[in-house]
């Protein structure tokens, strides 16, 4: 059985960088794509970046373009999100999602748990 586990989030200053992983167990990440989403209290979870098989098609959502990139190592069994000129609007959960396939992230099969993420002076 696959589980995902998420890393790397915490408390940091606006406009300060953090950097995610998204580490799979039970099961390879190499045959599929993986996502990153976020949920800020309040709001519906939402979809933050995607990235294909090969590494070869990304995508952002336009909030984090420009800011955010999404990277894998598939040797490592690793999806990264690296996140810069973070904002408070930032702030939430993090999830990585294992796609249905090679390209899509959206829905995901398989959810990680979520790791915390506030940008606060």
């Amino acid at each position: 059985q696959l589980q995902l586990v998420e890393s790397g989030g915490g408390l940091v200053q606006p406009g300060g960088s953090l950097r995610l992983s998204c580490a799979a167990s039970g099961a390879t990440l190499d045959a599929y794509a993986i996502g990153w989403f976020r949920q800020a209290p309040g709001k519906e979870r939402e979809g933050v970046s995607c990235i294909s098989v090969s590494g070869g098609s990304t995508t952002y959502a336009d909030s984090v373009k420009g800011r955010f990139t999404i990277s894998r190592d598939n040797n490592k069994n690793t999806v990264y999100l690296q996140m810069n000129s973070l904002k408070p609007e930032d702030t939430a959960v993090y999830y990585c999602g294992r796609g249905r396939g090679t390209l899509y992230c959206t829905p995901p099969a398989y959810w990680g748990q979520g790791t915390q993420v506030t940008v606060s002076s």
